[in-house]
């Protein structure tokens, strides 16, 4: 027979189990992928160089995390999902807390579509309108802001050795 104070220790062992099991389920459901980085430069119809450091999403479970569940991210960065050929590719913003411009680019480097401006947590479908190889997230308004359009130019060693 259990003393109160082992019933006590017990009930707080159970509370903490459960507590560790929560946080690890979070810290799982969060993602664990790694990404590796690489600068990448737009060029606009104007001549305008656009500087960016790029995670790369080159993997199924790179492609699935994303951008998921993060809070912040620098003016200058993104991430560049390759696809490993064209085809056509459609996007969401499940758990994503970053509002988002979504580039689609062409094996050659070329803007396809932008969608402008992709709602947090968002399940709505975005699509590539047509096959292409790449996706480049940035941060909202981004695109808009620095004057990136369809027909612009994305080079990066990514996308350059596509060609």
């Amino acid at each position: 027979m259990m003393t109160r104070f082992g019933l006590m220790m017990r009930s707080v062992f159970v509370a903490l189990l459960f507590l560790f099991s929560g946080l690890a389920s979070l810290a799982s459901a969060q993602g664990s992928e790694t990404f590796d980085q690489e600068p990448l430069i737009i060029m606009n119809s104007k001549g305008s160089q656009h500087r960016f450091t790029v995670e790369l999403a080159l993997d199924n479970g790179q492609r699935q995390q994303g951008l998921m569940y993060r809070k912040t991210m620098a003016a200058d960065a993104g991430m560049l999902f390759d696809f490993g050929t064209d085809r056509d590719v459609t996007m969401w913003m499940r758990n994503t807390v970053l509002p988002l411009d979504m580039l689609f680019i062409n094996a050659d480097g070329s803007i396809h579509h932008i969608h402008h401006d992709a709602v947090p947590y968002s399940e709505s479908i975005i699509s590539s309108r047509g096959p292409i190889r790449f996706v480049l997230e940035l941060n909202a308004g981004t695109a808009a802001k620095l004057g990136i359009n369809p027909g612009d130019r994305v080079t990066s060693r990514r996308i350059s050795s596509t060609k």
